[in-house]
Formats: structure tokens, sequence, C-alpha cells
């Protein structure tokens, strides 16, 4: 698929508008000066209510810390440039991030356009930047799911967006490395929902399936299930009857809680439970109470990463100090990547040679090679054009006087983030 197609882009639109100026200065006319320090404009979509809303707890804290920063402006090619960050909510719906993401294009008019939390939201938002010639940066999907679901080449790429995260690769090591810590059957039961996410999960050729037989692991998928389900009992009797001693998905918050109530009242007891999204977040595992200790998942940031912000110098402890500071809450995984994602993209404004030229502000993008909260940002080190991959490690939720705190317990990968305890079985 290409998105060339459409001739009526707003980058076209801005080329149309060059010309008839350029013309107009050969007639003789003048024509209206440009502010140099004009104001930057940064779209960020984000889900800030809905299901996925969870995702969204730490973007004020992010927004403010940068809005503070930047009071002075940005200077580009030696003039300071107000900021403006306008920020969008996509409901947790992908078809309302793709609405708002046109807003953002052709109302706001931003120079550049960033999303985060899941493909329901990245994935639009980045396809609407693609189509009308918008810089646009990403994160917080894996980039399997945010660049095929997209359909992507990985020959050529896109041309205007660019995405960091994990892939699919990272959590398959990341929860097969816990699973291989617990003595079980290995016997796996998957939850993979009807999304994008669980589409490319389940993926026989792409996700899970392949790599867990290989590694002697036998899967008992019982089929795609719609979010926001109110039974899970299908599924629950299906890993009762195979014998299911670890569980494995990818999940919201909501259906999780569901899943394991209802496995507790039918008697299913799992050694391993490692679901990825419901199991990202201290204040989901909060409300399972005793039910949260021993739940597993991977790690994509945290206080314990040996990074430091390329913007504030903050390391990643003193991030999370701050936050928690701030808000009263506990820190979160999308803070680091929250606060990465806005590092980038003020990195590359920064770096841009003409601010008027969408093609300069792509450029500066794509050239970025950073140190950033959650680790090294190199869009030209791939797997494919203009993605760039982030660490990732696995963790384990425990107890303390009642809360949940997440400890480190799987980094076969990368041994620079150090571990804080060993994989324990669900007792």
């Amino acid at each position: 698929m290409t998105h060339r197609k459409f001739s009526l882009s707003r980058r076209s639109l801005i080329k149309a508008g060059g010309a008839v100026a350029a013309a107009s200065l050969v007639g003789g006319l003048s024509a209206p000066a440009i502010a140099r320090n004009r104001p930057i404009k940064i779209g960020f979509v984000t889900p800030k209510t809905g299901p996925l809303a969870i995702f969204a707890e730490p973007d004020e804290f992010v927004l403010n810390q940068f809005r503070s920063q930047l009071a002075n402006g940005l200077e580009i090619n030696g003039t300071a440039h107000p900021v403006e960050f306008i920020v969008k909510d996509s409901q947790s719906s992908s078809n309302r991030a793709s609405s708002v993401a046109q807003e953002l294009i052709f109302e706001d008019e931003v120079d550049i356009i960033t999303a985060t939390s899941t493909p329901d939201t990245t994935n639009p938002v980045a396809d609407q930047a693609e189509l009308n010639g918008v810089p646009c940066i990403t994160n917080d999907t894996p980039w399997q799911p945010h660049f095929f679901g997209r359909q992507g080449d990985p020959e050529t790429g896109f041309d205007y967006t660019f995405h960091f995260f994990w892939g699919l690769e990272d959590i398959i090591s990341v929860f097969t490395g816990i699973w291989d810590a617990v003595d079980t059957n290995k016997v796996v039961g998957a939850l993979w929902p009807n999304d994008p996410d669980g589409n490319a999960w389940g993926d026989p050729k792409l996700g899970f399936p392949p790599v867990m037989s290989e590694r002697g692991y036998q899967l008992v998928d019982t089929g795609r299930f719609q979010s926001m389900t109110d039974d899970f009992s299908s599924q629950i009797s299906a890993f009762k009857s195979a014998g299911v001693e670890i569980v494995t998905g990818v999940v919201i918050p909501p259906d999780f809680t569901t899943f394991w109530t209802q496995a507790a009242q039918q008697g299913f007891k799992p050694k391993v439970v490692n679901v990825a999204k419901a199991s990202e977040f201290p204040q989901a595992m909060a409300a399972l109470g005793d039910r949260a200790d021993g739940l597993s998942v991977e790690v994509w940031w945290s206080p314990h990463h040996p990074f430091a912000s390329s913007f504030t110098g903050q390391n990643s402890a003193q991030l999370a100090a701050d936050y928690e500071s701030a808000t009263g809450r506990p820190w979160t995984m999308p803070l680091g990547f929250k606060h990465s994602l806005f590092e980038v993209a003020i990195d590359a404004l920064g770096r841009t040679e003409d601010l008027d030229d969408p093609d300069s502000i792509a450029s500066a993008i794509r050239k970025t090679s950073l140190e950033t909260i959650v680790g090294p940002i190199d869009f030209s080190s791939g797997p494919v054009p203009n993605i760039a991959k982030t660490p990732l490690v696995g963790g384990q939720w425990r107890l303390e006087n009642g809360a949940p705190v997440l400890d480190l317990v799987e980094n076969r990968d990368h041994t620079n983030i150090p571990l804080t305890a060993d994989v324990r079985p669900i007792t």
C-alpha cells in the first residue's frame, strides 16, 4: 500500500502556497513578512479517556516538565522559538485517533505530531501523518504491530513516520526466560484479543506460536476475543482441561481483572501469569489485592534502568522519584516513554535546518542518535527503516505493606539493566 496516491495532502497545499508566493515575488508584488521566531506547534495524541486511559496518567507531569524547561523557547539556527504542545484525546478509539490527528494537521497546522499508547493510537495517527506529509514520532507499541500493521515495506519504510519501542522477538525472549525459571509442564494458555496487538502476538509466523514450539512449549489458543468482555469461562475451562500452568497474553486492565477474578472463582491456579498491558501498571495491580502477588510482566522502563534524560539530565530513579513526589502516585512504565517521546522530538527540531519544510524536519528525525531516559535512540539501526529498538527486561510483582512493588527478575538480553530479585512461582 502506498500513501502517495493521495494528491491533496497538507504537504501539497504547503507546496502550492510556496509556489504562489514565489510567483508573486517574481511579478513584483510584495509578500507578507514571516516572523523568524514563529511558534513551534507539537501535536500529541493520547488516550486520556476510555479503557486505555491508564497509559495517559503521566501525560500532564511530562508535558509540564517540557513546558517549564522550554519557557524561553527552543533555539533553532540561532533563533528562539516559542513551543506549543497541542494535546488531543483519542478516547481509546482508533477512529477518534485518526480524526484528531487530522485536526492537528489541518486545523492546528502542527509542525510535528506525536503519539503513544498501543497500536490503537499510534497506527492511525502515523497513517494520517504519512498521508499528509507531516513528520511524526511515536512509541509504546511493539514495532511489528506498528510497522506491519500499517502495511510497511521493509525495503522502503515510510517517509515521515518514525517509531521506537521493543519488538515481539524481545517480549517472547523475556516471557520464555521467566517461564524457563519456573518448574512447569510447559503448557501455555494464550489470551490474545481481536485487536492489532492480539492479532500480531498470535500470528502463526511472526508472533509467539512458532517460537514457543521451537522452545518446547505447548500452546493452548482458544481464539481471539473481543475486548471489554465480561465472561472468560470458556477460556478458563479450556485452560483447565489442557492442564495449563502458564498464562500469557496482551490484555487491557479491565479484561484481565475480569479473567483473573473468574479464574479464582473457578479454581484455576496457574504457576506463571504474564499478561502485557494489564500487568504493567501498579494501579491495576493494587486493585487485585493479594491476587497481584507473583504476576509477571515485561518491563520497558523502571527506576532501575541505567539511563538519563538528554533534556533534563535526570536519571531514571530521579525521574520516577520526582513524579511520585509531584503527583502522589507510583511511577509507571509510560512515564519514561512519554518523556523520551518529547526528548526525541525536541532534539530533532533543534537540529532542523528549515523549520518551515516538513522534509527538513523528517530528515533531522531520521538522523537522530540520542541517549534518552529509555536508552539510545538511533533510527538508522533498524530492524526496518525509521524504527529504533529499546531494551526490554522482565519483572514480577510482590506486595510490600499491601502495595504492589515491581522487581526486575529477567535480563538475559540486557544485562546492563540490573536484576532486583529472582523469579518465583505464583503461590
